[in-house]
């Protein structure tokens, strides 16, 4: 006889597809429809009088609070992060950093920030929380002694990021979160790469698990959103805390995030295997010092990544041998199936030129084993395209590399 399967007995391919088509907000059709509203009405006034004394998604009261699309898309990132009691929206990943960080910072707390963290991240912390009091402390995170004597009896939370924006330095992030709990303080993940389908944060012991659905779950480069998932007691914090800031999004924009949430396993899969193609030929080219993919064997980091990850996605980094500035950009300008542009996460390739230097007050660019002359990278955000088209257009684009 056979027995009903629980959500968390089902694959992720699985729950994606039904994750947030709650029938009481999708009524007889497939997607939750696009409620936009400011204004929501009461019975009568019993009923309006009601209203502020309850706050959960799913209970009507104002348009900043959302409606059924924006509750479906939360609903369902909660459903994919394993311990979440609930997730908060915000209108973009920055705007998801940020509002962690007031949730749960006050003035006078240490804040300790992994140094290879997105550069919004790192101007945040210099920026916003030293004008609010709270003191920004960059740390390295692949030195565990060095990160547990930089907590002070005034250090509250932790923001980590895996791997490292730009040079993809693979931390150990359980052990970094366990020292995090060990001292008192908040340990909050920026997991935009791996996404909750390659590494479940909260599982692995981190607070507060972020990321930019700007990226992977929109998955088509035409929305910004940010958000942030954790346990009971902190996600309340960030939804009052969202709340009190006045943070909301689009309904048409959380309809988009969640039809791309529906292909996301399969673009990851996609992408990852595609990059993996690339970042193997790259590897074995003479131009190229080192290949700064995790998840390519024998990449720094991979064991770390083998162990605690089960995905990965297309984004990865690479230095070239030898060669100045000037030699990486026509490189770059010479591709022609790789736009230029920032963000990643879309179906379409990108590349940028990288120089994590200007970002780092703790870690050394360029990476070992690089030589010292090895020091200009590029970032590529691999696609949807077929890997063997990447590649020959990144072979013609070498041509251009070659000094002059």
């Amino acid at each position: 006889m056979s027995t009903k399967q629980a959500p968390e007995d089902l694959s992720d391919a699985t729950r994606i597809v039904g994750a947030g088509r709650r029938s009481e907000w999708t009524g007889p059709v497939v997607n939750p429809p696009v409620w936009r509203a400011s204004t929501h009405l009461y019975e009568n006034t019993a009923a309006l009088a009601q209203g502020p004394r309850t706050n959960e998604d799913g209970r009507f009261f104002y348009g900043r609070r959302g409606a059924p699309t924006q509750w479906a898309l939360a609903d369902a990132l909660t459903a994919l992060e394993p311990g979440a009691a609930g997730t908060v929206l915000y209108p973009s990943g920055v705007a998801a950093i940020a509002g962690a960080m007031l949730a749960v910072l006050r003035p006078g707390d240490v804040v300790l920030i992994s140094d290879n963290a997105y550069d919004p991240t790192r101007s945040m912390g210099k920026g916003l929380l030293t004008d609010f009091g709270i003191e920004p402390r960059f740390f390295d995170p692949l030195d565990l002694d060095a990160y547990r004597a930089a907590f002070c009896e005034r250090t509250r939370a932790v923001l980590l990021e895996a791997p490292g924006s730009l040079s993809m330095e693979m931390c150990d992030l359980p052990a970094l979160a366990a020292i995090a709990r060990e001292k008192g303080a908040i340990s909050m993940l920026d997991n935009t790469w791996a996404s909750p389908l390659g590494f479940a944060g909260l599982r692995h012991g981190i607070d507060i698990v972020i990321m930019a659905l700007t990226k992977h779950v929109g998955g088509h480069s035409d929305l910004m959103m940010g958000s942030a998932s954790a346990g009971p007691e902190l996600y309340e914090k960030l939804r009052n805390r969202a709340q009190q800031l006045g943070n909301v999004v689009s309904p048409d924009d959380a309809a988009l995030a969640l039809r791309g949430l529906r292909t996301l396993h399969l673009r990851l899969a996609h992408e990852t295997q595609s990059a993996l193609a690339v970042a193997q030929w790259l590897a074995a080219r003479s131009e190229i010092a080192q290949v700064l993919c995790p998840m390519l064997p024998g990449a720094p980091g991979h064991d770390v990544w083998r162990r605690d990850f089960t995905g990965g996605c297309g984004l990865f980094s690479f230095v070239f041998r030898g060669g100045d500035a000037a030699a990486r950009n026509r490189f770059i300008d010479a591709l022609t199936l790789f736009g230029i542009g920032y963000s990643w996460g879309g179906f379409e390739s990108l590349a940028i030129p990288i120089e994590p230097s200007a970002y780092r007050s703790r870690m050394t660019w360029p990476p070992a084993p690089c030589g010292e002359g090895d020091r200009h990278g590029v970032r590529l955000a691999i696609g949807l395209e077929a890997p063997e088209d990447l590649i020959a257009d990144i072979e013609q684009a070498l041509d251009a590399w070659q000094p002059r």
